[in-house]
């Protein structure tokens, strides 16, 4: 019977690695904005603070990548695991080709800058030249619309052309000061909808990135890969190492119900189902900006589960995230973010 018993732990602790072991590929994707701008505080990350990020990933042995490098890599079954970060910028500050940009080529780090074409060479953005200096510095350009505006107050009916004409004029743009066409786009506040992705796929570009925020991984939709936001409110250095320890989530669907009987768009009811692998469900943890957290489950039995939460009060907010942790057998916390955009909110 002790053999027996002894036999059945071995077995549940090594399907348990095993499960774990499921998710092939893990990128801890950081966005940032301003560098040693403290006018923004709620998009801007203090130099001293941002070179403490970088030595830290150096020390730890982390290897950057672009986030068309991203794309390559979570397609890829034959790449062997290791330490990744892939460093985003959006909006193209000045700031960043003053005091960030210095401070990636010192350190030795790859970027991606997302840039609105319309703000180059305003007050406070970088110019032309600025853009080709860092792209000689190896930070990979992306796209970032025209205007950066907010696509979902756009009506349905012309919403897609509305896009696509941002994203084009941009590319235009791109093509013409730069001689290239970026392969990636970051939609303006994160906001975006299933026809947006369908025509960045059918305008060539490999994927794109949001404000959700969590660890990309082999599951994560190349047109919607999440991003750690890094700022004064969410980037000081112990938050930092707290972000680069968390794991991914094996999520296969993710939706809001907001309308009808079951969910609102105060109060939708997401519904999230991922693997088990190994993970302690019952200790999961479920925050909504603004809100409590309602929460139920069920675990299949060939290990999927299926995960509903939903605010218990209305939400206020334009844009609201759904964030649940979960421990798994070694101690290491998963991370999953959901970004729930309500347009009525101005």
């Amino acid at each position: 019977m002790k053999y027996l018993l002894t036999s059945t732990l071995l077995l549940i602790t090594s399907l348990s690695i095993l499960a774990q072991e499921n998710i092939q590929h893990e990128v801890t994707s950081l966005v940032y904005h301003r560098f040693g701008d403290d006018r923004f505080p709620s998009t801007n990350i203090a130099t001293a603070t941002f070179e403490e990020h970088l030595k830290f990933l150096k020390a730890q042995g982390y290897t950057s990548l672009t986030i068309s490098e991203v794309v390559d890599e979570v397609n890829d079954s034959t790449a062997a695991k290791r330490k990744l970060v892939a460093i985003t910028i959006d909006d193209g500050y000045k700031s960043f080709f003053e005091n960030g940009l210095p401070l990636l080529k010192k350190y030795g780090f790859k970027a991606t800058l997302f840039v609105n074409t319309k703000s180059i060479g305003y007050t406070d953005y970088m110019s032309w030249e600025d853009i080709r200096e860092a792209q000689k510095a190896g930070v990979e350009i992306g796209n970032h619309s025209h205007s950066h505006p907010f696509f979902l107050s756009v009506s349905e009916r012309t919403r897609n052309s509305f896009f696509k004409s941002e994203v084009q004029e941009s590319q235009d743009l791109m093509k013409s000061n730069l001689n290239f066409t970026p392969k990636v786009f970051a939609y303006p506040y994160g906001e975006h909808d299933e026809e947006m992705k369908i025509a960045l796929s059918e305008m060539g570009f490999k994927g794109a990135v949001a404000q959700n925020s969590g660890v990309i991984t082999e599951y994560s939709d190349v047109f919607q890969f999440p991003r750690f936001p890094m700022s004064e409110s969410y980037g000081d250095v112990d938050q930092f190492k707290d972000k680069m320890k968390m794991k991914g989530l094996a999520v296969t669907n993710a939706e809001a119900i907001s309308t009808g009987y079951s969910g609102s768009t105060e109060k939708p009811k997401i519904l999230i189902e991922f693997k088990e692998n190994g993970l302690f469900v019952e200790s999961m943890q479920c925050f909504v900006q603004g809100s409590k957290c309602a929460k139920s489950m069920r675990i299949t039995r060939d290990g999927n589960v299926a995960l509903s939460i939903r605010p218990q009060t209305d939400l206020k907010a334009r844009r609201t995230l759904f964030t649940i942790t979960i421990p798994d057998s070694k101690g290491n916390w998963h991370w999953y973010s959901y970004l729930w955009v309500n347009p009525e909110i101005q």
